[in-house]
């Protein structure tokens, strides 16, 4: 067939837009965790099943849409994800419940899935191994964009309108990019077509379902029973663990497997993916806490906290194209053993400035260092994992590569709040106990009480929560005083339970720092022929 002339750059904007639209839903729902809590009366259990039901969907279904868009097309399930996704948004806007708001979570989870395999998977067949690197670093770019706009154009939206327009901003920029999408995205289609394994997506289906919802859902069962169930907490873990170890042993049998695990021969292939899964996981280890303390302890608005987050994702917009182009230049191995390491120090620096009376300005420097090391991580990252991919491989390894991103995202925010339910629970106490010395003795028991069942009763987390609710009919003046205390123990209390908790995702970064040394170093090709990626596009058309 005659060769079409496609602009890839051009291509690469529309294709952004999709994925910018995905990862600006993802930042603006965190920003808006209080303002949701309390709008729609529920607890931090139930909030983190509305991004984990995201998450877990997604994560589940990448590997499966890859393989629709080597069957019917890229473009194609690119338009259909970006259709679902839009409408899915405009649902969430409407809900009146958690239980609603999860479910509208869970297709917009379908449409993300089904869109964003197909963006790695179009640009490895438009641009050539040598120019990848330039063209990722814009992708990552758009993730960093998304960042910036998720906590500040959502903080303002949360603050001024109302938390159900931040998701309503989703439709127009779905609309406008499923109109470019056909008016400017290329039908590219494999030369095979492939079969299902159906056995496969079920074991990866339940075994992840299995241990995500363990560790969410453990801290509030006590890891024990599930409610009147039989089962229990490290039973639905273990069913989970083996049911993927099954996967894997299916996986190695088939001759059209879900996941190709022949993409793991290729060793920076593998270690990108354990790099991929870990910056995910040290990610959402740092907003779910890091927003709920800005909000709840410090009193920031969501626009003031959406603020204060902002220069890092605008460092990271920044450096994220140019870490791109010196990664196609040099390599990206130590680009990104770099970047992984800026990370973990402004990370930590992070942490370690978050007080009672912070403000803004002490998260400045830290915000803008962890911003520096995101924007070095993600182009070159994606550029060691997909620069020896044939285009015919890029739908299946771009899926496998968004699944370990999506599950470590998924294990880090399920991981974080059992911990930091887990701890508040212990510091709410030891700081209950502590301040009722200044009580009445009359009211110590009840003061204590009130703290103590936090962990099995759900800790609330709307703005202005303190994480106890005091008995009604006190006097005036002992109200003030449990007011003031309460808030008292609960700003100390969160901090003490928040510090340890973010140690987790620190050692795990600094790990995979070190691990960035297993990345081979690239060897110099031989110089492409100009005509020879456009004849590998057209066979792949045909």
């Amino acid at each position: 067939m005659p060769e079409t002339r496609t602009n890839p750059w051009l291509v690469l904007v529309v294709l952004v837009t999709g994925f910018f639209m995905i990862m600006l839903d993802t930042t603006i729902v965190n920003v808006a965790i209080p303002a949701m809590s309390a709008g729609l009366s529920t607890t931090l259990d139930q909030i983190l099943w509305v991004l984990n039901a995201y998450i877990l969907v997604y994560a589940v279904l990448l590997i499966t849409a890859g393989r629709l868009g080597d069957l019917y097309g890229q473009r194609t399930l690119f338009a259909i994800g970006l259709a679902i996704f839009t409408i899915a948004s405009a649902l969430c806007g409407f809900v009146q419940n958690a239980d609603q708001l999860i479910a509208a979570r869970v297709l917009q989870g379908v449409g993300g899935a089904l869109l964003t395999p197909q963006t790695l998977a179009i640009l490895t067949t438009l641009f050539p191994p040598e120019r990848r690197g330039a063209a990722f670093g814009i992708w990552a770019g758009a993730a960093g964009l998304a960042t910036l706009a998720g906590p500040t154009v959502g903080g303002a939206i949360v603050t001024y309108i109302d938390w159900r327009w931040i998701f309503f901003i989703n439709v127009p920029i779905g609309i406008a990019a499923l109109v470019a999408t056909f008016a400017i995205v290329p039908d590219v289609r494999p030369g095979r077509r492939h079969g299902w394994d159906i056995v496969g997506v079920i074991l990866a289906t339940a075994g992840l379902f299995g241990l995500v919802f363990g560790l969410i859902e453990g801290e509030r069962f006590n890891w024990g029973e599930i409610g009147s169930y039989v089962i229990t907490i490290p039973e639905v873990i273990g069913g989970g663990v083996l049911l993927l170890v099954l996967f894997v042993i299916w996986e190695r049998f088939q001759a059209e497997p879900l996941v190709p695990l022949s993409l793991f021969e290729e060793r920076n292939f593998a270690v990108s993916n354990w790099i991929a899964a870990s910056i995910a996981f040290g990610m959402m280890s740092l907003f779910l806490p890091i927003v709920i303390y800005l909000q709840s302890v410090r009193g920031f608005s969501a626009l003031t906290a959406g603020l204060t987050l902002a220069p890092m994702s605008l460092t990271s917009m920044i450096v994220a194209p140019f870490a791109g182009r010196m990664a196609d230049r040099f390599g990206g191995k130590y680009i990104l053993m770099a970047g992984i390491s800026v990370f973990a120090v402004g990370f930590g620096t992070l942490t370690f400035v978050a007080g009672p009376d912070s403000t803004w300005i002490n998260f400045l420097v830290p915000a803008i260092v962890a911003g520096a090391g995101m924007g070095m991580t993600f182009a070159p990252m994606t550029t060691v994992a997909m620069r020896n991919v044939s285009p015919r491989m890029a739908g299946a390894a771009s899926g496998v590569l968004n699944t370990t991103r999506q599950v470590g995202a998924a294990v880090g925010s399920a991981v974080v709040g059992a911990l930091l339910q887990s701890h508040l629970a212990t510091a709410l106490h030891d700081q209950a106990v502590s301040h009722a010395a200044a009580l009445p003795p009359a009211y110590r028991q009840q003061f204590v009480a009130a703290f103590s069942s936090v962990a099995s009763n759900g800790f609330q987390i709307g703005t202005g929560q303190n994480g106890a609710k005091l008995p009604p009919g006190l006097p005036p003046d002992v109200a003030r005083q449990l007011t003031a205390l309460a808030h008292d123990v609960f700003v100390t209390g969160y901090i003490d339970a928040m510090k340890p908790t973010l140690v987790i995702p620190i050692g795990v970064l600094a790990l995979t720092a070190l691990s960035a040394l297993l990345i081979k170093r690239r060897q110099r090709p031989a110089v492409q022929r100009p005509e020879s990626a456009s004849e590998e596009l057209t066979a792949a058309a045909s």
